[in-house]
């Protein structure tokens, strides 16, 4: 067993079992490293026979597919890409991507490849000519059969053996993508200390923590950042009325943030001797005072305390070492200004520095000001957030940081990045903004109480749970209440994270109870519905599912379907992680959930007496089950195995 005298060899497999029957070690062929579209894939080789795609981005990651379990194999996307290149490259063209994208009907096949009509257009000859000639030359043997569509598309129909041996190849794993890894920092959730969290949070909190789970569970660093307002002028009027407290009122004003932060306004509105009071106080906060340090740090921790008792109620994995506060910029920002000072940026405006670029001008056409230090000699946001991008470009190192912040910031973040990158704090760094939108009541009108003030996060947390309980109650009275309430906090919060991510994040979205908690449709209760109904399976065959080892035989269409939309889970991640869109991973496993429900209205499982495909079959429930699982996971989502 060995491979062609062709083969470079690029490094002592890591792996103990890629050696050959002789003792020699196996080497990687390069054949194919050429192809612009996929630099970073090689093809392992035994006597000239291709082994399953594997994808290596890394040689200390290098995996033998004949004899080890995969991780890095390519996913069924790439591997069409691949050999479409290959047969453009036999045929002559050149500068034209593959440009494969999943079949939208199934009559069209699994999938269908499009770029044959850029490449015609590049070589000038008849696309479906050209689309002729390349389904001739391409050597896909995992193609059942391929034919010319339309003007000039390929569709591609997946054999269900080969389908199957890739299943089997995964075992009892789930796919991967395994990018490049990178160091990405990023920043969400970012609550105000000075009120509790309100349902506008939920969005950036969900958002935030899906995208750094995901960037983990591929491989990537991940820094979370959680950039808390703690500092500014307003917690004058706040540390001034909690010095007026006595100590036994302290706890009990302080057990309701929004309460506190309304009776400090409204004093600091009416009265003006406190007012004046207050403004002394924002001085005294600002120089370092002793004793209003002592009451700041009170006031802060009770603040922390509370959003970390949300986060643990979201499941969001958000921790007090993640904290890295607007007042720990506070040194830096005079250091910014002098910065920029330098750099020959500075503009004196009415007393205030700024900083005023050519791309950034005002409804008529003034330039816009990024004002860095104002008249009276305080610091605005401008300067807080130059110092977090100066922080986390050289202090971090971070390949890439993205903010999970609201779409009213756009502006305020472009400024930012491109005073940054004016002052040469970001080179080759990607500073991202990722933007949602606001969450409606069902008339339209933005989530709020009667007399206008901010809903509490924690309170539509609790109203969620309390509905989910009353739903788990009537679909199975028989549990215990201690089951009832642990399954109704899964329930009612994972209701809440998917109606948030399975949303474009762009948009704005109405808050509807009765959708969110519909056990039919795209949400959550479905799909963890989904979930139990396998686990059922399981009890009612009495088996475990990891000790499931009958080989998987695709032979009815709804088998092979299911098997292809399995496989095609590391292209749903890919895709989610290009903008960072979950809706896209949310769209995927409410599209398995209805592919597995076709399986097994269609494929008996339970009363199939041919032991060699129940086995097949209860592996491939059991493959759904762990896609539901890990999917749902990623989006911070528990699964439960009763409902």
């Amino acid at each position: 067993m060995g491979l062609s005298k062709t083969s470079e060899k690029i490094c002592q497999p890591t792996c103990p079992n890629m050696i050959g029957a002789t003792g020699e070690p196996l080497y990687i062929d390069h054949r194919w490293t050429s192809s612009r579209h996929l630099p970073s894939t090689f093809i392992a080789r035994l006597d000239g026979d291709p082994l399953p795609w594997v994808s290596l981005h890394h040689a200390d990651r290098v995996v033998c597919s004949a004899f080890c379990q995969p991780r890095f194999i390519m996913n069924l996307k790439e591997q069409i890409e691949l050999a479409v290149a290959q047969s453009f490259e036999r045929l002559g063209v050149t500068d034209s991507p593959p440009v494969v994208k999943q079949a939208q009907r199934r009559e069209f096949g699994h999938y269908q490849v499009n770029g044959v009509m850029g490449a015609a257009k590049t070589a000038k000859t008849n696309p479906r000519e050209l689309a002729t000639k390349v389904t001739e030359a391409l050597d896909l043997p995992m193609a059942a059969k391929l034919e010319v569509a339309g003007p000039g598309f390929v569709n591609v129909h997946l054999d269900a053996t080969s389908i199957a041996e890739q299943l089997d190849l995964l075992g009892n794993d789930v796919s991967l993508p395994s990018p490049e890894p990178r160091h990405f920092a990023v920043d969400y959730s970012a609550p105000n200390l000075m009120k509790e969290m309100h349902i506008g949070h939920l969005r950036t909190n969900a958002i935030g923590d899906s995208i750094v789970r995901v960037l983990e569970a591929v491989g990537h660093q991940v820094t979370r950042v959680n950039h808390v307002g703690d500092w500014g002028a307003q917690f004058g009027s706040l540390l001034a009325y909690l010095d007026q407290l006595h100590t036994t009122e302290i706890s009990t004003e302080l057990k309701d943030l929004e309460v506190f932060y309304q009776s400090a306004s409204k004093l600091f509105k009416s009265d003006e001797a406190f007012a004046e009071r207050a403004r002394g106080y924002v001085v005294r906060l600002q120089s370092g005072d002793e004793q209003c340090m002592k009451l700041w740090r009170q006031f802060i921790e009770e603040s922390i305390q509370h959003c970390q008792e949300v986060y643990k109620r979201l499941d969001i994995s958000l921790t007090r070492e993640d904290i890295h506060a607007e007042s720990a910029y506070n040194d830096d920002l005079p250091i910014v200004v002098a910065e920029l000072e330098q750099q020959g940026l500075i503009e004196e405006s009415d007393g205030a520095l700024c900083v005023f670029l050519d791309e950034f001008t005002g409804k008529e056409g003034n330039p816009l000001p990024a004002i860095v230090r104002k008249s009276d000699g305080g610091f605005p946001y401008m300067a807080t957030d130059l110092a977090a991008v100066r922080y986390r470009a050289e202090k971090l190192r971070a390949d890439t940081v993205l903010y999970v912040v609201g779409a009213p910031q756009q502006l305020h973040l472009k400024q930012v990045f491109a005073v940054a990158q004016a002052a040469g704090y970001l080179t080759d760094q990607e500073f991202r903004h990722l933007p949602f939108g606001s969450i409606m009541k069902s008339d339209g009108k933005p989530f709020k109480t009667r007399d206008g003030a901010e809903v509490k996060l924690i309170d539509v947390i609790d109203e969620a749970v309390a509905r989910a309980h009353q739903l788990v109650k009537e679909k199975n009275p028989d549990l215990s209440e201690e089951k009832h309430r642990t399954i109704a906090e899964i329930v009612g919060v994972g209701a809440m994270k998917y109606a948030e991510l399975s949303k474009n994040r762009g948009t704005d979205y109405i808050f509807d109870w009765d959708i969110l908690l519909s056990f039919e449709g795209n949400t959550a209760p479905y799909l963890q519905y989904a979930y139990t109904r396998i686990q059922s399976i399981f009890r009612k065959a009495g088996v475990t599912p990891g000790d499931l080892r009958g080989k998987i035989t695709l032979r009815e269409p709804a088998e092979l379907d299911l098997g292809v939309k399995l496989l095609q889970f590391p292209e749903a991640i890919e895709t989610a992680l290009e903008d960072y869109q979950m809706n896209i991973l949310c769209n995927y496993l409410y599209e398995l959930s209805g592919q597995f429900m076709s399986f097994y209205e269609h494929c008996h499982i339970l009363k199939q007496t041919d032991q060699g495909i129940q086995q097949s079959r209860l592996r491939l429930a059991a493959m759904t089950a762990n896609t539901l699982q890990q999917g749902l996971g990623f989006l911070g989502i528990k699964t439960v195995d009763r409902m």
